[in-house]
C-alpha cells in the first residue's frame, strides 16, 4: 500500500461495505446485481458482509456491471487487497504524447469557435485561442490555476455578468454536475455543487423548466453590442485504459445562429 506524501497511509475501506455502497448508489438490490452479473445472491451477500473474499476477477466483473470508473475500480481492488490495475499517467509525460496531440488537433479544428479540455473536477487542462471570447472581464482570481470552468462560468465576477440567459445556463450546468455526482459519489464535486448553487441568480431556473420547446440549451453571452449564441458538444476518448485519459472531456461551442458564425469568422481574420 502506497503512503501519501505527508507520510500517512490513506484509509482503505473494506471491500464489502464499499461494494454495498456502490450497489445502493446504482439503485440495485443484492438480487438485482446478482442477476445482472450472473453470480449467486449468496456469494454476493457473503462478499458484502466480509464472510467471503472475492477474487480479483470477481471484483472487476462486479465493477463492470456497476459501471464504475477506472479510478473507482482501482479503489475496489485496493479494498479487496489487490494491486490497482489502471494507471493514472500525467498528461505532460512522453507516454501521453498521442493523447496530447489528439487534443490539440481537436482544439485547432474547432477554431474559430471556442473549445476547452477539462478534467473530472472541471479544472481547465487546455483550450484554443477562441476561448478568450468567454474570458472577457472574468476576475483575475478566477483565472488563477487551476481554473475551474464551472466556477468561472457561474461566479458573479465571472462569465455570469455577461451571460444573457444565466438562469437557463446555470440550471443546465448544475444539472450536469448533479448527474456526475450521482454517478461518481465524488465528495469534492458535491462541495463544488453547493458553492455554485449558492451564487446569486436573479432569474434562477430549475432543470425541469428547461424541458419545454427547445432542442438544446444555448449559451447566450453579451459581447460588446452583440449577443452571441452557442450550442455545445462534449467529446471523450472512446476506449480509455488510463484514468487520466478517461477523465478528460473536450467541450466545443458551435455558433447557434448566422450572426454568431459571421462574428467568429470576422474575429479570426
Amino acid at each position: 500500500m502506497m503512503a501519501r506524501m505527508n507520510g500517512t497511509v490513506p484509509e482503505v475501506k473494506p471491500v464489502g461495505p464499499l461494494l454495498r455502497r456502490w450497489r445502493e448508489q446504482r439503485g440495485l438490490t443484492q438480487l438485482g446485481l446478482a442477476l445482472q452479473a450472473e453470480v449467486s445472491t449468496r456469494h454476493l451477500s457473503f462478499v458484502e458482509t466480509g464472510r467471503s473474499v472475492p477474487s480479483r476477477e470477481m471484483i472487476l466483473h462486479l465493477c463492470e456491471h456497476l459501471d464504475l470508473t477506472l479510478r473507482d475500480r482501482n479503489e475496489m481492488l485496493l479494498a479487496a487487497g489487490y494491486a490497482p490495475l489502471y494507471a493514472e499517467t500525467p498528461l505532460d509525460t512522453p507516454p501521453m504524447h498521442a493523447v496530447r496531440e489528439t487534443i490539440r488537433v481537436v482544439l485547432r479544428a474547432q477554431e474559430p469557435s471556442p473549445a476547452a479540455v477539462v478534467d473530472r473536477k472541471w479544472n481547465l487542462v487546455e483550450a484554443n485561442a477562441a476561448i478568450s471570447i468567454f474570458m472577457r472581464d472574468v476576475a483575475p482570481e478566477l483565472l488563477e490555476p487551476p481554473v475551474n470552468v464551472l466556477r468561472a462560468s457561474l461566479h458573479p465576477r465571472g462569465m455570469a455578468q455577461h451571460t444573457v440567459n444565466l438562469g437557463e445556463w446555470r440550471a443546465h450546468l448544475l444539472g450536469r454536475l448533479r448527474r456526475q455526482i450521482a454517478a461518481s459519489a465524488d465528495r469534492d464535486l458535491r462541495v463544488l455543487y453547493d458553492e455554485l448553487a449558492s451564487y446569486p441568480c436573479e432569474d434562477a431556473t430549475s432543470e425541469l423548466d428547461l424541458a419545454g420547446g427547445t432542442i438544446a440549451v444555448p449559451l447566450r453571452i453579451r459581447h460588446g453590442a452583440r449577443e452571441l449564441a452557442f450550442l455545445s458538444t462534449v467529446t471523450t476518448f472512446g476506449t480509455p485504459l488510463d484514468i487520466t485519459v478517461q477523465e478528460l472531456a473536450i467541450e466545443s461551442f458551435f455558433p447557434a445562429d448566422a450572426e454568431t458564425a459571421e462574428f467568429l469568422r470576422s474575429a479570426s481574420g
